[in-house]
């Protein structure tokens, strides 16, 4: 068994696609616009945005926390270079005790994502 990948609601296709393609330069796997989704490599895995209409028996899926970290190599570099992006992050990266530094920050959709170095 292996992850095969992770995904995140939002209710706004377009904008979701391009804050994870032109702000975080995620590579496109494959794209189904016409159903409002798209797919991102990272890693083994993918990252999949889906839009989620008004109207959905689910709402409750888009702006909270996801649980989903994106590791980087250089974490006050990528912090700084997404902020100067207009990525909103809640704090700087912060060393934890396990010797790893997370920020977390907001997509378009309000979904909580962590950065991880």
């Amino acid at each position: 068994m292996k992850l095969y990948g992770v995904r995140i609601f939002v209710d706004d296709f377009a904008a979701a696609r391009a804050f994870y393609v032109d702000t975080l330069s995620l590579p496109v796997n494959w794209e189904m616009a016409e159903h409002g989704a798209i797919g991102f490599g990272v890693g083994d895995g993918e990252l999949i945005v889906e839009a989620v209409s008004p109207d959905d028996e689910h709402p409750e899926l888009v702006g909270r926390f996801v649980g989903v970290s994106l590791q980087v190599d250089d974490i006050a570099k990528t912090h700084a270079d997404l902020s100067a992006k207009g990525v909103a992050f809640d704090a700087p990266p912060e060393k934890q005790f396990w010797g790893g530094s997370l920020a977390h920050f907001k997509d378009t959709a309000g979904n909580i994502l962590t950065l991880l170095g």
